[in-house]
């Protein structure tokens, strides 16, 4: 999937509909790595999901104008947290796992951060190693775990809290 046409870029409000696609799909396809349901974001206009685009940055891996990966940074809001942002929404579709595009995500939202913030936090599901290994790698520490963070017909998820000081060496 590495090729001239492959780009990660800002999807924007207007690609409302392509954000749509890509994100149903990570909430039913893995549906234990997000807070969020399939059910309930299928429900929703399409406008909310531009609405949700105009108001965080998020972030799409591009192969031929088709999103295959995205993820997103909300940055906080208020005087005591506005030195902190949050990566969420991160998702590869199976197709473009183990090509580097995950890397490529997290170093684009961490370039897109620096500037802005001092701290990237992040939750991620305690089994989900893939995802683990790939935030070590780029500096993120794990500093506790959310027991059930989630639950989703009887069963619970817990969430390892990862972060990366973004006043440290650069990646």
């Amino acid at each position: 999937m590495n090729s001239a046409d492959d780009r990660i870029r800002r999807i924007r409000p207007t690609q409302a509909a392509l954000y749509r696609e890509i994100r149903l799909e990570a909430l039913q396809r893995n549906p234990e790595a997000f807070a969020s349901t399939f059910e309930s974001e299928n429900a929703k206009p399409l406008t909310w999901f531009a609405d949700r685009l105009a108001g965080a940055e998020v972030l799409g891996a591009f192969h031929d104008a088709k999103p295959f990966g995205t993820a997103g940074l909300l940055i906080q809001q208020g005087p005591k947290e506005a030195h902190k942002g949050l990566l969420w929404g991160m998702y590869v579709r199976p197709s473009a796992r183990k090509t580097g595009v995950g890397r490529r995500l997290v170093e684009a939202i961490i370039e897109l951060a620096r500037p802005r913030i001092e701290l990237i936090q992040l939750a991620v599901g305690r089994d989900n190693e893939p995802a683990r290994r790939l935030y070590s790698s780029l500096g993120f520490v794990e500093y506790g775990i959310e027991i059930n963070a989630h639950k989703q017909n009887g069963l619970y998820v817990d969430e390892v809290l990862m972060a990366r000081d973004l006043r440290a060496n650069s990646i």
